[in-house]
């Protein structure tokens, strides 16, 4: 791998992880279609470092709040009707299927999850679900209008980005919408979710970030991919929660679909004859 492919790397991964689109997909797709030389799930994980600072940088007064509200909550043995004790109550129902999901089929994750025709099917078959669940459900609730039945159907969806193609963002907007929250409102909540998840899987893949640096990938590689990865994510986040105050899911809709017949046109012309 070279510095630009790390580079190129950590702008899709900064756009794509907020982009109801699947990161994963395109970083295991990206490498395929140019020959590039797969990094591996040890360097997606570094790489979501960088978006992990990304959601910690921009969401910083939003986590900060929700943390003192947490451990108020905590220390008080009570949620009340207190509007962000309610939220981090809600976001760590809805991380726990996610965390479960990741612990249990880690391994598939790591190789047979990563096949593109699966790739293909998982970015048409969900494409098509968010195209009908954003234009058939008029959500209007706001985050705070959650319940907790609500937030664990949200973190069972997602479970599912486990397998690339999904989407994290794609499944967990998309399950929101389902449950009624607004459009701007789903996806902000997905990008909160997004923190304990990331920050999860980078802890648990700690041994082998240890072993990437330095050893099948140079500091520079890293700090290449980590640092285009965060100020992407930042500029995606802003722009997604901009674009869904008056815009839908349709155009990433029909981008799944379009992506999944490159795959499969792609993968159909490289059989061996």
């Amino acid at each position: 791998m070279e510095t630009f492919q790390a580079i190129v790397l950590g702008c899709v991964q900064g756009l794509t992880e907020f982009l109801p689109i699947s990161s994963s997909a395109h970083l295991v797709i990206l490498p395929w279609l140019f020959h590039w030389e797969d990094p591996g799930l040890a360097f997606d994980v570094f790489l979501h470092l960088g978006t992990l600072l990304a959601l910690l940088g921009y969401f910083f007064k939003d986590w900060l709040g929700l943390a003192q509200a947490g451990i108020g909550s905590i220390i008080d043995r009570r949620i009340g009707f207190d509007r962000d004790r309610q939220i981090f109550w809600f976001l760590v129902c809805a991380s726990v299927p996610g965390a479960l999901g990741g612990y249990l089929f880690h391994d598939l994750a790591e190789e047979a999850f990563r096949s593109p025709l699966l790739i293909a099917v998982a970015l048409a078959g969900v494409g098509f679900v968010m195209y009908w669940v954003d234009a058939s459900f008029p959500g209007l609730k706001k985050i705070d209008e959650l319940n907790f039945k609500n937030a664990l159907l949200i973190g069972v969806a997602q479970a599912f980005a486990i397998i690339p193609g999904v989407s994290r963002s794609g499944s967990t907007i998309t399950m929101g919408r389902l449950v009624g929250l607004s459009r701007e409102a789903a996806a902000r909540f997905s990008f909160l979710m997004a923190f304990p998840i990331t920050l999860g899987a980078c802890l648990f893949e700690f041994r082998k970030l240890t072993h990437v640096i330095g050893s099948d990938f140079p500091l520079t590689y890293c700090l290449a991919g980590l640092i285009s990865s965060a100020l992407v994510g930042i500029v995606s986040i802003h722009g997604m929660l901009i674009y869904l105050r008056g815009s839908g899911l349709k155009v990433f809709a029909w981008y799944r679909l379009a992506l999944a017949i490159l795959i499969i046109i792609v993968s159909i012309g490289t059989r061996p004859h």
